[in-house]
């Protein structure tokens, strides 16, 4: 388990770094999935991937703010995960995230995400 909690905020960083690439790269996927109630959705998308590259880079270099601060940003970002879960079949959305497998499956995937964050915290025992 320690090599797990050690190995995680690792993954994770990567994990982010790649993603928040993406949503400068590819921004229509992550539009898509945006809560319509939330104006200007492209800033949004572009917002979440600036802070995903922050976050990313925080937690490869260990920086003290980047557990918790991926902690929210994964908490924050939930609700667009949610509402592709809910569009998912509906031929809305584009490519594998139209697969409602695929796409409810990423809502409960946060929980383990969210505690990988929090494992780049200096251990407490």
């Amino acid at each position: 388990m320690k090599r797990l909690r050690t190995v995680a905020p690792f993954a994770l960083g990567g994990l982010f770094l790649a993603s928040g690439v993406l949503h400068f790269a590819a921004p229509k996927p992550f539009q898509a999935i945006m809560p319509r109630s939330l104006p200007a959705p492209r800033a949004w998308v572009y917002g979440s991937g600036a802070a995903e590259i922050a976050c990313g880079l925080g937690l490869l270099t260990r920086r003290r703010w980047a557990g918790p601060a991926g902690a929210g940003l994964l908490l924050a970002v939930w609700p667009a995960n949610v509402r592709m879960a809910l569009d998912s079949g509906s031929g809305r959305l584009p490519g594998p995230a139209d697969n409602r497998l695929l796409a409810w499956g990423r809502v409960p995937l946060q929980v383990p995400l969210i505690w990988a964050a929090l494992q780049s915290r200096p251990a407490q025992d």
